[in-house]
């Protein structure tokens, strides 16, 4: 073949592979803009809402390696997530089909579990998110320091609504049933840990975004939505986990209750998962164990949902107990989890997963305390299917469906507290029940299994809030400015005072962490409505450590109906610094007074030079108040710069390069330059721009 035929034949090639990318329906979502992306994140429980339905596996970021994001609880600590995948599929049968011209027996319309068309199945026309009030302005150093500003974009203002976040997503479909997905956040700390999920189905007929009207009654009608769960994120994310399939859940165990074959003694339905423990683990895996260092359980959440409602029928819409119909667990590779509503085989697949009814033993029973990893032949593992229906949806009919989806687990702190016990084998060791054992392993799974009584409670709060049309007691609202400034001897501490004017206020309190701002907070101050101050200085902050704050306000605890006396007090999430602030020392009055701390560094002494929080911290002191500093390998090889212009004489520099990577052992030379002349009170040049010094410096590691 001749060089001008060999390149024809490659051009037809090219062509035609992007023209199937071109049409496939991946790629016309991706390159139609469709996907748009809102957060929940107003109390301990964080997650994404996509526009299209359902929340598709890595449908944020499309990033294998955040396969878990989502259901983040809890949400103030690193690598929380217990979310993979879910989907929303909407059956029918005997359906003509207007693009194959011709009756097929099932058909069925899909979003997720890892894929959509936003196109020509699943038409999204209105997404908003509502909010009680906006965010807080949080501001550090004159800088916006909140994780707000990016991820709580409110459309609407509505101080009426008692959720504090209503997300509104609505879409029309490929067989005419137009859903309307409400889904709502609260922030009150007895209620902050699910999302209340409403549902309603209408046949409007209208089957594209230009209006087309289809009109016709559907029969056998499904709605099913699966959830693919998977707890563990933190012992994979931190490097301690016994396998990586358990970032896509293959360790994960499934139960029903209240509903098929564990109907009787319970009073209500619903299903949740948690961490199985994994056969490839060196340890008892109860809880995902980080059996190398100590640092935390890796996996002690359980996540599920809980119905509140479903309609019995289009005439009907008192709740119907025998709803969910179909509760069998689905193979999360193995089942039909493709898209493709014009292949009639798959739609049947789709259509009996969708219908299968309830197991005769649930999942979780049938893996029974063992290895749910060598359960089953499914690599992906396998996930919760829920189908309601059938139902008949005349013209104009529609059905309301709501769930609510939470998880919970032991705290933090005593996570901490029981890792710490189990790795140091502090025996003899205190059970939840108060009794007391040498068995380290037995401590270790009761505690973590108390995550099941703390989701049933969070399935009965949720139950509560639905059947009072969520007319739950409302804690105060945050302050709308909260501001930080780093000083010479202290930081200072502003908010606004519009909290005050909530009936039964009682104060503010104020919380600091040291280091990062995804550990444990210290309470710091407080104050009643006696005693209330607008203002508040840290004079207990020591220099050379970032310090990060959230302040809550309180009321008087009259209105707390679960522990009365209690105050109800604001999300932390609302005010919740992202930027530290720290002790900065004045700046200096000559370049020869510029020092690096510590020098050498060491790594086995690292926690006494700054601490556990901040252990690869360096430091510079004695900085002209306008200058740039260059680090430079002894090859000189320019690793960093940074540019100090602050005021002060101090910079923090946490050891890492301009492409993030920790700087190795050896020497180092710090290079300072003078930007631009400083004057002093006396009006003489105390630096001059231009000037130049250097610090070597040692890091043994």
């Amino acid at each position: 073949m001749d060089k001008k035929n060999f390149a024809k034949k490659i051009f037809i090639i090219v062509l035609s592979a992007a023209a199937f990318r071109l049409f496939s329906p991946g790629y016309l979502m991706a390159q139609g803009g469709a996907k748009e992306i809102k957060w929940l994140r107003v109390g301990q429980l964080h997650q994404y809402i996509l526009n299209v339905g359902a929340e598709y596996e890595m449908g944020r970021t499309d990033r294998p390696s955040e396969q878990q994001d989502g259901l983040r609880w809890p949400a103030q600590f690193m690598f929380q997530d217990n979310l993979i995948a879910k989907a929303m599929w909407i059956g029918t049968t005997n359906y003509f089909d207007r693009t194959l011209n011709k009756e097929v027996p099932y058909k069925v319309i899909a979003v997720g579990t890892r894929t959509y068309d936003a196109i020509n199945e699943v038409m999204p026309y209105e997404f908003k998110m509502i909010g009680k009030y906006d965010h807080p302005n949080v501001i550090v150093d004159g800088n916006p320091a909140t994780d707000n500003k990016l991820n709580d974009i409110v459309d609407e203002i509505d101080p009426y609504i008692i959720p504090d976040r209503i997300i509104i997503n609505k879409l029309h479909t490929y067989i005419g049933i137009d859903v309307t997905r409400k889904v709502m956040a609260f922030s009150q700390q007895y209620n902050d840990n699910y999302h209340i999920y409403d549902y309603v189905f209408k046949n409007t007929g209208i089957v594209d975004l230009k209006g087309t009207v289809d009109q016709k009654t559907l029969t056998g009608v499904v709605f099913y939505f699966q959830y693919r769960y998977g707890s563990g994120a933190e012992a994979y994310q931190r490097g301690w986990a016994a396998n990586d399939n358990i970032n896509w859940g293959r360790n994960c165990v499934n139960q029903t209750i209240g509903i098929g074959p564990k109907k009787a003694g319970y009073d209500f339905r619903a299903q949740y998962s948690w961490y199985g423990p994994h056969s490839g683990s060196p340890v008892d895996d109860w809880g995902a164990p980080d059996w190398m260092n100590g640092i935390a359980l890796g996996g002690i959440q359980y996540i599920g949902n809980v119905i509140l409602h479903a309609d019995k029928s289009t005439d009907d819409h008192n709740d119907d107990p025998d709803q969910p119909s179909t509760t069998y667990y689905i193979g999360s590779d193995t089942g039909p989890q493709k898209n493709n509503q014009f292949d009639t085989g798959l739609m049947t697949r789709k259509y009996e997963a969708m219908t299968a009814g309830h197991p005769p033993v649930t999942h979780a029973d049938q893996v029974d305390g063992g290895f749910a990893d060598t359960w089953g032949t499914d690599a992906g593992g396998f996930s919760h299917g829920q189908g309601f229906g059938t139902y008949t949806l005349k013209p104009g009919d529609s059905i309301h469906i709501v769930l609510a989806e939470g998880v919970s687990g032991i705290w933090r702190k005593k996570n901490l507290e029981v890792i710490k016990n189990w790795f140091d084998e502090n025996a003899p060791y205190v059970n939840p029940d108060g009794s007391i054992t040498n068995d380290r392993d037995e401590y270790k799974r009761l505690w973590v299994k108390t995550g099941e009584d703390s989701l049933m409670q969070t399935f009965r709060r949720a139950i509560t809030c639905y059947r009072s049309d969520f007319e739950i007691p409302q804690p105060p609202p945050p302050p709308d400015m909260f501001e930080v400034k780093s000083g010479g001897n202290k930081i200072t501490l502003t908010w606004s005072n519009n909290a005050e004017l909530w009936p039964n206020f009682d104060g503010y309190r104020i919380y600091r962490a040291v280091g990062r701002p995804d550990t444990l907070y210290d309470k710091i101050f407080e104050c009643s409505a006696v005693d209330n101050v607008n203002s508040y200085d840290d004079t207990s902050a020591v220099r050379g450590f970032e310090y990060f704050y959230y302040i809550q306000t309180k009321d008087d605890g009259s209105t707390n109906n679960i522990e009365p006396g209690v105050p109800l007090v604001s999300s932390k999430f609302w005010t919740m610094t992202n930027v530290g602030a720290f002790l900065r020392r004045p700046s200096g009055s000559k370049l020869s007074e510029i020092r690096v701390v510590p020098n050498p560094y060491n790594i086995k002494a690292r926690t006494i030079q700054f601490g556990q929080e901040a252990p690869d911290r360096l430091a510079f002191y004695g900085l002209p108040d306008n200058c740039v500093i260059k680090i430079y390998t002894v090859r000189g090889n320019l690793i960093k710069t940074i540019y100090h212009n602050d005021g002060s004489g101090d910079e923090l520099w946490d050891s890492r390069t301009e492409s993030g990577q920790l700087i190795v052992s050896g020497m180092y030379i710090a290079y300072f330059e003078v930007m631009e002349d400083v004057i002093d009170e006396q009006g003489s040049i105390k630096f001059k721009k231009g000037e130049k010094t250097f610090q070597k410096f040692i890091v043994i590691r």
